[in-house]
């Protein structure tokens, strides 16, 4: 009978066992949307040494209240709110923070060793305008964003969930679009990249159904990261200006 090996996570709390549900469940990261699918992944010491030291710099603890923080405050100074989804290693954060100094930039992400990547960049650079919140990202766009409060939305390779059973669980349905109209303010946008042509289809099919949004020409700025390097097709992206309703 082998004693049972009790482990430190990357927060500091113990865990004996290695089932990766009660292990997030420890980090206080929500997991009943189900949009992502759930990964070990090893986090580095150097990722480890992030969390540890950076965090109080850089991170805003998620807030299930009645009313959104104050974002201003948090940031020291008023500014459009740009949010991530999915912020992977940062690439894309870092990289959009120093193109956009003028923007708040707000990641949502639930993956330690990839927070710990993004804060490693973010101190590497000095980056003062971002902000990670270790949450599901329904959550912290209905409990962390006032209505009409954001500047932009930006999604990059959502997990595209590939087998038609799992397609119930992809993030961008129909629901999640009339989420996006309620938080974006007038004039913002929408920007989704995916390199999988069926859930390319589903998000312009959510987007035209719905009469706050307008499809837009324009292109946007897309950093390369990790993820647009193993896409299995050339990534199509997608943006989406916030209209009055039509």
């Amino acid at each position: 009978m082998y004693a049972k090996k009790v482990y430190k996570n990357f927060f500091g709390f113990e865990f004996a066992h290695n089932n990766i549900r009660e292990r997030y469940k420890k980090y206080k990261i929500t997991m009943h949307n189900k949009s992502y699918a759930l990964r070990g992944g090893r986090i580095t010491s150097g990722q480890r040494r992030a969390l540890e030291e950076l965090w109080p710099r850089f991170g805003a603890e998620f807030c299930n209240t009645d009313s959104a923080p104050d974002w201003d405050f948090v940031f020291g100074r008023h500014a459009p709110l740009a949010l991530e989804i999915g912020g992977g290693y940062g690439e894309a954060a870092a990289h959009l923070a120093q193109l956009f100094p003028a923007h708040n930039h707000i990641v949502a992400e639930v993956y330690p060793p990839g927070i710990g990547a993004l804060l490693r960049k973010l101190a590497d650079n000095d980056l003062q305008n971002v902000r990670v919140v270790r949450a599901d990202a329904k959550d912290v766009l209905t409990q962390m964003f006032a209505d009409h409060s954001l500047h932009c939305a930006r999604i990059f390779f959502p997990d595209p969930w590939p087998k038609k059973r799992h397609h119930k669980r992809r993030l961008i349905n129909a629901e999640f679009a009339e989420l996006l109209s309620q938080k974006i303010a007038h004039g913002g946008f929408v920007h989704i990249a995916t390199d999988w042509q069926n859930y390319a289809d589903q998000i312009r099919e959510c987007f035209f159904a719905s009469p706050h949004f307008e499809f837009a020409a324009a292109t946007m700025p897309r950093p390369p990261t990790r993820f647009a390097m193993r896409a299995q097709t050339p990534a199509v992206d997608l943006v989406y200006s916030r209209v009055p309703r039509r």
